[in-house]
C-alpha cells in the first residue's frame, strides 16, 4: 500500500506555521491590578515605627491575624511562614502581618507571637497601631472588610507588588490559590507583571 502526500501550495503553509508559534509563545495575561496601598505609619513587633516606604521596591505578602485568635490565625500564620520559605532565594520578598487587634496585640505580644512561629522577622514584619489606621488599611487599601473590634477579618493572603500596588487575593483555605501566590511572586520578581 502506498502512502498519501500531501502537497500544500501558496502562502498557507507559512500562515499555519506564524500561527502554530505565535499561540506557543504567548505570554501570560498580566497580574489585574486592584489598588495601591497608601502611605501608613505604624509599630513593628521591635517596637519600631514601620512605614510602608520600608516596603517601597519590595514585593510583599499581607494578611490580617489577631495572636489569641482561636480559629485561622495559626494556620494562616504557619502558611504565610511556609510561603517565606518558598521564596526565601528572593531577597525582595517580605511578609507583613497586620493585627486586627491592636488593644491586644502591643509589639511585646506581636514579638512573642512571631518567635512562637519561628517567623524570620528581618523579612516579616508584624504591625500594630492606630484602630482606625488598621482600619483603613483592611478597608480602603486592600478591600477585605473592617478592623472595628469585633475581631473578625478575611482569611486571604493579599499579594503587593514593587510600586505598592494590590495584584492578587489568595484564599488561605485552598492549597491551588497558595500555589498560584508562591508562581505568582515568582513572576512579578522576573519582571512579568
Amino acid at each position: 500500500m502506498r502512502g498519501v502526500r500531501l502537497v500544500v501550495r501558496g502562502p498557507w503553509p507559512v500562515v499555519l506555521l506564524a500561527l502554530v508559534l505565535a499561540s506557543c509563545s504567548e505570554k501570560p495575561k498580566p497580574l489585574p491590578v486592584f489598588n495601591t496601598v497608601p502611605d501608613f505609619v505604624l509599630t513593628a513587633q521591635t517596637g519600631h515605627e514601620f512605614r510602608k516606604q520600608f516596603l517601597d521596591g519590595k514585593i510583599w505578602v499581607a494578611d490580617f491575624i489577631f495572636t489569641t485568635c482561636p480559629g485561622p490565625c495559626p494556620r494562616m500564620t504557619a502558611q504565610m511562614r511556609q510561603i517565606g520559605a518558598e521564596v526565601k532565594d528572593l531577597p525582595q520578598v517580605d511578609l507583613v502581618s497586620f493585627t486586627v487587634d491592636p488593644k491586644t496585640d502591643t509589639p511585646a505580644v506581636l514579638s512573642e507571637y512571631a518567635g512562637r512561629f519561628k517567623a524570620e522577622t528581618d523579612r516579616w514584619h508584624f504591625l500594630t497601631g492606630p484602630q482606625e489606621t488598621l482600619h483603613l488599611m483592611m478597608r480602603s487599601a486592600f478591600m477585605l472588610g473592617d478592623v472595628n473590634g469585633a475581631l473578625t477579618h478575611s482569611t486571604r493572603f493579599v499579594l503587593v507588588d514593587a510600586h505598592s500596588r494590590v495584584r492578587g487575593y489568595y484564599e488561605t483555605t485552598d492549597p491551588e490559590a497558595l500555589k498560584r501566590l508562591v508562581a505568582d511572586i515568582r513572576r512579578l520578581a522576573r519582571g512579568n507583571s
